[in-house]
């Protein structure tokens, strides 16, 4: 053999042990944290009242990461042995369990595959087969369902050596010396191979497994930190679900490489209990959705702002460096209500689960961005408009996903010939900022030869004062090809000193009337109780709702008011002769 050539790892043995981590930026980086002095705590779970040290924190995770490779197979062994790719499923809310679990998994050179705890077993076993899991870890608030899932898999397959490992037996355990940790002197693992796989909604069919490479869980997350100026001294308040990109690629990553401390929430967003914990101060970040900010606009509006003690939540919110919002648009209402509450915008994005995000508003800067736009292209980012200043948004950029899990032709389908991902939403360009349209496929109205922004005719609807929510989506219509159609949520009477109770698509077409051009005006109306039904996410999945609302009958249904051209002049009173 020629000494001369290759890599010195060719000629000794591989550098591996219970207590070493493998070589990659993301476990040399909390290494490094795990030395300092005192300690630091890096993460707060608010479910159970635990706290742990970056040194705790990674104690537990070589504990569980050894307990995980000894109940895989041989020839999972071997594959991670050979870094062919492994996935593992971790089923767990937002919570220290969660992290352990996260970390044990690319500790190990596997993928994680992080799935909701908020779903019956069947439809775990889908995630699971679509990823082919080795193993699934489980919190203890899921255990059952990892049980069940275990089940399944066996009935399906009785030599199958899939198995529910639960966590909570390697958290806190002893902890290690921080000279104990050590780095692997081996070969970088690639930070092209399969990092984390994110399962997309699947409202266009069945979800997708979007996976991202391995350099997302630092790189990619280090652009974010960058972006946002995420330091050591930042404590984020994290209540969005961990399997999904915002909460993995936004909050999760980017925080944990800061050496940020974060602080999970998790088992169902309570306005209320979110309120108190920022009147109690020490919170620096906050990440939500639109619904998350409707909600907490409400019960400040309904419940705080009549309370004597109002100013302490107004000057708790003050004390938060920065108010994230992506998923979806952030109504002007909405918004307006915020930057008064905050002395500060709450900071939009734009992105999808495959791309990340790509148009962002400047953290230093953020009064430079028109209402209403997501922002400015994000560094590094190649992104086109298929029309040039308007269009579908088309992506090439280097935190994009590698590919659809075990699915080369939905990968393929979805990008042009030239290799641009095609996101199906349409955006339009002013200068350097940009707007969103919304989806090709459920936002975008095409009546009378128009096309029609639904999220445009939405903004509208609701800066009237009556409403709450609103969701716009088009109608079949043989003449007009489709017609627009509004679901609306009332405020809550106690809101308003003069209630509408009764809301009729006349008086929502006039009110209307100088903010929308008569062809986006909307002919059709349902009004409903309550709030619009949302994901898990707290998403409007329109393609589900819209034919819900509106089926193909909507004209016979009472719920439902349609306008005409002879309705609106019967309506009219008589000129005066």
């Amino acid at each position: 053999m020629d000494h001369d050539s290759g890599d010195r790892t060719l000629y000794i043995p591989r550098h591996v042990g219970r207590n070493i981590f493998p070589c990659h930026s993301l476990f040399s980086r909390l290494v490094r944290f795990a030395h300092a002095s005192p300690p630091r705590l890096c993460v707060r779970d608010d479910n159970t009242g635990e706290e742990a040290t970056h040194l705790q924190l990674l104690s537990d995770v070589l504990a569980l990461r050894e307990r995980v490779w000894n109940q895989l197979s041989t020839e999972v062994q071997a594959a991670l042995d050979r870094n062919d790719e492994v996935y593992i499923a971790v089923l767990a809310a937002g919570g220290y369990e969660y992290t352990v679990a996260m970390l044990a998994v690319l500790a190990l050179g596997a993928a994680v595959v992080p799935m909701t705890v908020a779903l019956p077993a069947e439809e775990a076993l889908y995630f699971a087969i679509k990823s082919r899991a080795a193993t699934v870890l489980v919190s203890k608030g899921a255990l059952r369902l990892g049980l069940a899932l275990e089940k399944l898999i066996k009935e399906r397959d009785a030599m199958s050596n899939f198995s529910c490992i639960p966590v909570a037996s390697s958290t806190f355990t002893p902890l290690l010396h921080p000279s104990q940790l050590v780095t692997s002197s081996d070969l970088y693992l690639s930070d092209n191979a399969p990092g984390v796989v994110i399962f997309t909604s699947g409202t266009t069919g069945p979800p997708k497994g979007a996976v991202m490479r391995r350099g997302y869980t630092f790189e990619g997350a280090l652009a974010v930190a960058d972006h946002y100026r995420i330091t050591q001294d930042d404590v984020l308040l994290h209540v969005l679900p961990v399997h999904h990109a915002t909460g993995l690629g936004i909050m999760f990553f980017p925080f944990l490489i800061s050496g940020a401390l974060i602080e999970f929430k998790s088992s169902g967003f309570s306005p209320e209990w979110t309120w108190e914990r920022w009147r109690e101060g020490g919170i620096t970040f906050f990440s939500g959705v639109p619904t998350i900010y409707m909600r907490m606009r409400r019960y400040f509006e309904q419940t705080l702002a009549k309370r004597s003690d109002v100013d302490q939540y107004i000057a708790g919110a003050r004390k938060l460096r920065a108010c994230l919002c992506g998923t979806s648009a952030l109504p002007k209402p909405i918004a307006d209500f915020w930057t008064e509450i905050l002395g500060k915008k709450i900071l939009l994005r734009y992105g999808a689960t495959e791309i990340g995000a790509v148009y962002k508003v400047p953290y230093d800067d953020p009064e430079s961005v028109p209402d209403g736009s997501v922002g400015i292209l994000f560094a590094g980012c190649d992104v086109r408009l298929s029309e040039g200043d308007e269009g579908e948004v088309q992506v090439k950029n280097p935190e994009m996903f590698s590919k659809y899990l075990f699915d080369p032709e939905a990968t393929a389908a979805a990008h042009t010939e030239d290799g641009y991902y095609r996101t199906g939403d349409i955006a339009r360009r002013e200068g350097e900022h940009y707007w969103i349209m919304g989806r090709a496929s459920v936002d975008i109205i095409k009546s009378g030869g128009y096309k029609i922004s639904a999220l445009d005719i939405e903004r509208e609807i609701l800066s009237l004062p009556y409403v709450a929510e609103v969701m716009v989506v088009g109608v079949p219509d043989e003449e007009f090809g489709e017609r627009v159609a509004g679901v609306v949520c009332l405020k809550d009477g106690r809101d308003m000193e003069s209630p509408v109770v009764d809301l009729k698509i006349q008086r929502l077409r006039q009110d209307l009337r100088a903010r929308l051009a008569g062809y986006k005006m909307p002919t059709i109306l349902r009004v409903i109780e309550g709030e619009l039904p949302k994901s898990g996410t707290g998403k409007v999945v329109k393609k589900v709702l819209g034919p819900q609302f509106f089926p193909e009958d909507y004209s016979t249904l009472a719920e439902v008011q349609v306008w005409s051209p002879k309705s609106e002049q019967k309506d009219r009173p008589k000129a005066k002769l």
